[in-house]
């Protein structure tokens, strides 16, 4: 393990799905030495995915960790999934990773989830590089992926390598600061490779495409700037180090190639991350909040100063129990030491500590910033939570996860799988925050949410292998939500005697409407409290905010939580003998459940940002399908030999739509959706969900 923080990269693999995140990971392992045998996506073996689920599909489920280390350095890796549905892995990841490897598709370039996850890194400020893969394939084009790259993610992208022919003819990558080609020895599937000199054919496209890369380098550097307009010479040192720089600073993309199924450069790839990424301690410190003052403070990684931690996912192992994935910021933890969880206030004994490869885990003495590790033993962790050392009452930023679209109701078929359904479904919920159960209070059904069909599917599959359970699953249902569209008031009144005792309160709340745009980040509604003390006393306050806020969980029309909107407490009265938290909280929850039901409450349906790429002939067809689901097409751009159409379609239309496009299509067309926000629909149509949701 590195003594120094400067040697350690914390990184994720990212892309769309099929784009080869695993196969890559894969060969890092093998190149690294942590596995002998290299596994493959397409027979099922390979080491991160490692659920039975990813295996039969291909595809990466959940995020898996693992540490490798390459020449003096440690490398943190998080394999993320490409799939839209299992967003919430990608999102929590990128939330504690200081850099990223965006893979594409040498073939399909920028597709729709990898675009959605660039700009996902973009919001954490995630520096990256992009790595073009499967430069074997037919139909390989590296220029044009870095064309796509430059046009729909960042014009500070620029090629630092460039293949060695390309599809039947990739036999090597050109190192554009060397001006060396490199070569992989396939008879030792690739763990042997070579320098050799740059053939005269390839020399003037190299120096192209080297001067462009120097002069984009120049804007971020004086002294590289000066010798380029002294044509001095300049060292592959210096260019180096400013490219280093400039992609810590989120300046600039290095572009790099390779083919990673066939053993074509993965160990360059590993330089770079090596040698471009940032260490723990080159990345912005981590900002806090000292809960018991609001004090903003930064956290710097290192080892001698308190200890802080966020715990940024939880998975249940019914053999260790629940087991919690942390990033260290600051300081060091040992085993068998306690921590405070600041979400809960209670001290929490660590009775193991692990080093995560895949799903197994290797127990290890302490973990220090900059790692990240597993806790084994607290109870009360969940995802989000900010973990420190005794008296160091600090707060980090949590994890916010969009909100489930779909729901399914499911029941036991027997008896004897009731209580088991109930607690299977218990830890599937506390491990993933977009899955949610709720039981519906007209049918008394069970209601399982999720962010799309397939999240759902998995959940149903893993519970009938994981858990022994046998279950039965209705249809598909739309997860709506409701709001309002006027300005309302209402008085809350709580006068009673309950068990002897008086309880008096009452309280004024003016509700109105708020756009989307109007709301602070992660809050559904927003309590605004126009009162002084002498109207309610101020102990009484936090009462009425928490009563009128739960009261938005159940609305007028259909149940639905409400969002959107501003609550204004106004006025109010109190008895100095007889009111109470309780009074209070009840009058406030009253007011509004009188407001909502008094204003014009109106149903807001999820929005999917739906892409769809296909063959030119189909467009037409596809058009008018998505119109006829009452969508709006956002753009049509070409790609290659296909069209990529961008469309906003209300999820209610969409149940089924991958079976609808491939008899369009003759199965010939992809498609991704993803949650984009909820809209308040239209008198008819609302109208039609109610009578839907009420049977008749």
């Amino acid at each position: 393990m590195p003594t120094d923080l400067s040697d350690i990269r914390n990184i994720g693999i990212t892309a769309h799905i099929d784009a080869g995140k695993t196969t890559t990971t894969e060969r890092m392992l093998f190149y690294t030495g942590i596995i002998h045998r290299m596994g493959e996506v397409h027979d099922g073996n390979t080491v991160m995915d490692w659920m039975e689920q990813e295996r039969e599909r291909g595809i990466t489920i959940t995020s898996a960790c693992t540490t490798i280390f390459w020449k003096n350095h440690q490398i943190n890796i998080i394999d993320t999934p490409g799939h839209v549905d299992f967003t919430a892995e990608v999102e929590r990841s990128l939330r504690v990773l200081d850099g990223a490897v965006g893979i594409f598709c040498a073939v399909g370039g920028v597709e729709p989830q990898s675009e959605t996850v660039w700009h996902q890194a973009d919001r954490y400020h995630v520096p990256r590089i992009a790595y073009v893969n499967k430069m074997d394939r037919i139909g390989a084009d590296f220029l044009n992926v870095v064309d796509m790259i430059q046009e729909r993610l960042t014009v500070n992208a620029l090629p630092v390598q460039l293949p060695l022919g390309q599809e039947d003819d990739f036999s090597g990558i050109i190192d554009l600061i060397s001006r060396k080609v490199y070569r992989f020895d396939q008879t030792t599937l690739g763990v042997n490779y070579h320098q050799e000199k740059l053939p005269e054919i390839y020399r003037d496209q190299v120096e192209t495409f080297r001067n462009k890369l120097l002069e984009k380098l120049a804007d971020y550097d004086d002294n590289l700037l000066a010798k380029l307009l002294d044509e001095q010479p300049v060292s592959e040192e210096e260019i180096n180090a400013v490219l280093r720089k400039a992609t810590i600073d989120h300046q600039f993309v290095p572009i790099l190639c390779g083919s990673s199924l066939r053993n074509i450069g993965v160990q360059l790839l590993l330089d770079a991350i090596t040698g471009y990424l940032p260490s723990p301690r080159e990345v912005p410190p981590t900002r806090g909040i000292i809960s018991n003052t609001g004090e903003k403070v930064d956290i710097f990684p290192e080892f001698n100063r308190e200890f802080a931690a966020l715990a940024f996912k939880v998975q249940i192992d019914k053999f260790v129990g629940k087991n919690i994935y942390i990033r260290v910021y600051s300081g060091i933890i040992k085993r068998s030491s306690a921590i405070i969880n600041q979400r809960t206030g209670k001290r929490e004994r660590i009775s193991r500590l692990l080093q995560v490869h895949s799903n197994k885990k290797k127990d290890v003495q302490e973990l220090r910033a900059g790692d990240i590790g597993v806790l084994v033993g607290p109870k009360d962790i969940y995802t989000g939570d900010t973990l420190t050392s005794e008296g160091f009452n600090l707060l980090l930023d949590t994890i916010s996860f969009p909100d489930a679209v779909i729901s399914e109701a499911i029941e036991p078929r027997t008896k004897a799988d009731q209580d088991i359904l109930k607690d299977a479904l218990s830890k599937m919920e506390e491990e993933d925050p977009t899955f949610k159960v709720a039981q519906n209070k007209d049918t008394g059904q069970t209601l399982i949410s999720g962010m799309g069909e397939l999240h759902l599917e998995i959940i149903v599959d893993r519970l009938r292998r994981e858990f022994g359970v046998q279950v039965n699953v209705g249809n598909p249902q739309v997860s709506y939500k409701e709001s309002i569209n006027n300005k309302v008031s209402s008085t809350g009144e709580f006068i009673r005697e309950m068990a002897g005792k008086g309880q008096y309160a009452v309280v004024e709340m003016t509700l109105s409407p708020l756009k989307l745009q109007d709301l602070p980040a992660g809050k559904k509604n927003i309590f605004v409290n126009r009162i002084n003390e002498d109207i309610i006393p101020r102990e009484f306050w936090p009462a009425i905010e928490t009563g009128a806020l739960n009261s938005c969980l159940d609305g007028p029309l259909m149940s639905s939580p409400v969002e959107r909107v501003k609550i204004e407490l106004v006025g109010g009265k109190y008895n100095e003998v007889d009111s109470s938290d309780t009074a209070f909280s009840i009058a406030a929850s009253l007011a509004v459940s009188q407001a909502l039901r008094k204003a014009e409450a109106v149903i807001m349906e999820p929005l999917m940002l739906v892409n769809v790429v296909t063959p030119d002939e189909f467009v037409g067809d596809i058009i008018g399908d998505i119109n006829s689901r009452r969508g709006k097409i956002d753009t049509i751009r070409k790609n290659q030999n296909k069209q990529e159409v961008v469309a906003d379609i209300p999820m209610s239309e969409l149940i089924g739509y991958a079976t609808q496009l491939r008899s369009i299509s003759q199965g010939r067309a992809v498609h991704t959706i993803e949650y984009l926000r909820h809209e308040k629909v239209s008198t008819s149509i609302q109208e039609k969900i109610l009578k839907k949701v009420r049977g008749y």
